[in-house]
């Protein structure tokens, strides 16, 4: 469904063919009103998710792998930040303060809200087609030719043409896919596999990851991807025009490069 401004003239009247050059805007639906709500959902709890995380790595930025690890064990990597508590050793010779309980508290409630809005999203995904019909590619985009010119498209941040405005290219499509299916599954895997509670209901979560540090570091890798993917996702938006992002991902429509047209 689309709509799009037109150019009449008085009857008897003739338009000047640069006139009738001019191509009209053309909006078109884009974003289901489910898949704008959840975006939004999911948007908010990441933020708290990413505020809380970084509270929480605050409180000891050293990373192990196996079951065990603490402050007088060999690390896998560290960061190179100070912590809020005295007792780890980061060369630094004040600690930070400490804002572990809330940052913790807000984390798990941010996670469930997440994973909930998540799996509605999922339900909705398979049950109408959605991922199938615009994040799945199809063999021709997934040739030679499809990803040059959807590598090409975004190098000069081109905005989608009708044809293309109400679907992803497949570079796009690829990247939703293992967000989605990929990212988004093994954070929330490793996340319950650092909760006692949950462990030992199911001790399968972590022993498959070798252990509660090592559960801790996939994890933290894992959201570090998908940070990275965040900040993709937000320069694109930028450069391809704000307001035509925002008016797609807030009521649905979305403005597509027109057409030009040339009457004689």
């Amino acid at each position: 469904m689309a709509r799009s401004g037109s150019v009449q003239a008085p009857l008897g009247a003739s338009i000047p063919g640069s006139i009738l050059s001019v191509p009209t805007t053309t909006v078109t639906s884009r974003h289901s009103a489910l898949v704008r709500v959840t975006h939004w959902i999911i948007t908010l709890c990441f933020l708290a998710l990413l505020v809380s995380g970084i509270e929480i790595v605050i409180s000891h930025p050293r990373f192990y792998w196996g079951e065990t690890g603490n402050d007088l064990t060999p690390t896998l990597f560290k960061l190179p930040i100070p912590s809020s508590r005295a007792l780890v050793p980061t060369g630094y010779g004040y600690v930070l303060p400490d804002q572990n309980g809330w940052s913790r508290y807000l984390h798990f409630q941010a996670a469930w809200i997440a994973v909930l809005t998540g799996m509605l999203y999922m339900v909705f995904g398979f049950l109408t087609g959605h991922f199938r019909k615009n994040l799945l590619p199809d063999k021709a985009e997934l040739s030679w030719r499809g990803f040059s010119a959807a590598i090409a498209t975004h190098l000069r941040f081109e905005r989608p043409d009708e044809a293309g405005a109400g679907s992803y290219n497949v570079l796009q499509r690829l990247t939703y896919v293992f967000v989605i299916f990929v990212l988004f599954p093994l954070v929330i895997w490793t996340g319950l596999a650092m909760s006692p509670a949950f462990v030992s209901a199911v001790p399968a979560t972590v022993t498959l990851l070798g252990g509660q540090q090592s559960a801790r570091t996939i994890h933290f890798i894992t959201a570090t991807f998908i940070v990275l993917f965040i900040v993709v996702h937000l320069v694109e938006v930028l450069l391809s025009g704000v307001f035509n992002e925002m008016r797609s991902i807030l009521t649905g429509w979305f403005a597509v490069k027109p057409e030009k047209t040339d009457a004689r």
